[in-house]
């Protein structure tokens, strides 16, 4: 079994898919415990009184004591990885303008968006993406076509998904974004920081797949389908459907060489020998391109030392319409969701007034907490926190004791005894 087997099981066997559902089901019923859809205020009867109690709504939920100190060491040891690499920080606003997410960026769907209104009648979005964010900024105040950047963030995006599928609406994503170069390096760089923070994080078995949107587009444009028939393309092989697909093309009467490269896409995916395959394929010179850029990356990925963790699948085709060239998504055991989703977006700072080639990935916070949680992989070894209880006259007393133990760097509550006893 080739290392990409693995996590591909995880992903797509029936019976773990099985699993998945359940244990998605079980992050819906956690966070329903907190969240009540029909009602966010309810009555409770204790010591004789009615009490109101508060509940978030169904998607967001509270994270507090061992798992809120887990998921700010994990940010802590992820953004030094982040910095290692000569990243510097960009804060973008939790709202944008509807535009910097519309569909002619090519983000998620408008009725995903969480959409309000100013006091102009301006319609407003909470971001579900920070890359769009991010690229807006960098054509306002910098020259990516000119000196290529270097940034990464950390923050919330907010997606309406819908409830039946058991995923939290608010996620924790923290990403890197290098804009302004094209290069391959560039590419392999981000692959290599994908691996280092996989790593930093405590995870040892893990994989990233990566994807060739120009390989696909490239077999798409020379078949010349309308829009509904590339979507519908475009969907069965995403989903891994050689039997569709078979249907489909017979359907459009395409050329038995495009025919059959469309057909093999959804079974394209393991080591490096794929890249072989793809090749044989086809002659078209764009999609030969695009697998030439693989081969440069994988070379250029064995030097930083993480190609092991790297294998191929020509039948990813990300639902951001951004991508251009490379994508890749990074999974382990504990979660059938990518911890890490990324890509090259070539076209995307057109929309924003500047043209420059970019690369970037985001990691989802809250999947790779989970995963390492079902890894049985703790983050926090502080110490524990010391609590000195003192009455009113002892407070002299207590208040220097405590300090002087912070001055050493240790934890210490001061807590007054009930009642001054």
């Amino acid at each position: 079994m080739t290392g990409i087997d693995k996590y591909r099981i995880i992903k797509y066997n029936p019976v773990n898919f099985y699993i998945s559902v359940l244990a998605r089901r079980c992050i819906k019923a956690d966070y329903r415990r907190q969240s009540c859809n029909f009602n966010p205020l309810q009555r409770n009867k204790e010591d004789g009184q009615m009490q109101k109690r508060f509940h978030t709504p169904e998607g967001v939920r509270d994270i507090y004591n061992d798992e809120c100190r887990q998921k700010l060491k994990l940010q802590e040891k992820l953004h030094r990885v982040f910095r290692k690499y000569g990243y510097e920080d960009i804060i973008t606003p939790t709202f944008e303008y509807f535009e910097i997410f519309s569909r002619e960026v090519g983000t998620i769907p408008s009725r995903d968006l969480y959409k309000f209104f100013d006091r102009e009648g301006n319609t407003l979005v909470l971001r579900p993406d920070i890359t769009p964010s991010v690229s807006r900024a960098c054509a306002t105040y910098f020259s990516p076509d000119k000196e290529p950047l270097s940034l990464c963030y950390t923050g919330n995006t907010f997606i309406n998904t819908s409830g039946y599928r058991g995923q939290l609406k608010e996620n924790t994503q923290m990403g890197v974004e290098r804009i302004g170069d094209g290069s391959a390096d560039a590419d392999a760089e981000l692959l290599a920081m994908t691996a280092e923070c996989l790593i930093a994080a405590g995870l040892t078995e893990f994989q990233i797949s990566i994807g060739q949107v120009d390989y696909f587009n490239s077999l798409l444009k020379e078949a010349e389908l309308d829009e509904e028939a590339q979507e519908r393309l475009r969907t069965l092989i995403s989903q891994r459907n050689p039997f569709g697909v078979e249907e489909f093309v017979e359907e459009q009467k395409l050329s038995p060489e495009i025919a059959g490269a469309f057909i093999e896409i959804p079974q394209m995916f393991g080591s490096v020998e794929i890249l072989k395959k793809a090749r044989t394929l086809t002659d078209n010179p764009s999609a030969l391109e695009a697998v030439s850029r693989l081969e440069e990356i994988y070379e250029i990925l064995k030097l930083y030392g993480y190609e092991k963790y790297v294998t191929f699948d020509f039948s990813m085709l990300s639902k951001y319409e951004y991508y251009t060239g490379i994508i890749f998504q990074a999974y382990t055991y504990g979660t059938g969701e990518p911890l890490v989703k990324g890509g090259r977006y070539d076209k995307l700072l057109k929309h924003f007034g500047k043209d420059a080639p970019s690369i970037g990935f985001a990691i989802v916070v809250d999947s790779l907490l989970l995963a390492l949680s079902r890894q049985k992989i703790v983050l926090d070894e502080s110490e524990a926190c010391e609590i000195l209880y003192y009455t009113p006259e002892q407070r002299t007393e207590a208040v220097k004791k405590a300090q002087s133990l912070r001055s050493q760097g240790k934890s210490v509550a001061l807590r007054l005894k009930k009642g001054g006893a």
